[in-house]
């Protein structure tokens, strides 16, 4: 039997890693930024063959059938 390595151990060090997501936290998100982020999750969840459209998606977005609460 092959020797297996422990998944149980800390996570290595990644300082540019950690560096760069409290640069993305601090940064924030903007509303244009959330409101393309729910388009792509409409359009890319749409059932294959559906008429959804990047367009259609953004419609629905834009009149409140999407909400993220």
């Amino acid at each position: 039997m092959a020797a297996r390595k422990s998944v149980l151990k800390p996570a290595p060090r990644r300082p540019e890693l950690e560096r760069l997501l409290a640069a993305s936290i601090k940064a924030g998100v903007t509303d244009d930024q959330l409101q393309d982020q729910r388009v792509s999750f409409a359009y890319g969840n749409a059932p294959e063959g559906s008429r959804i459209t990047k367009d259609s998606a953004r419609k629905a977005v834009s009149h409140g059938r999407i909400t993220g609460d």
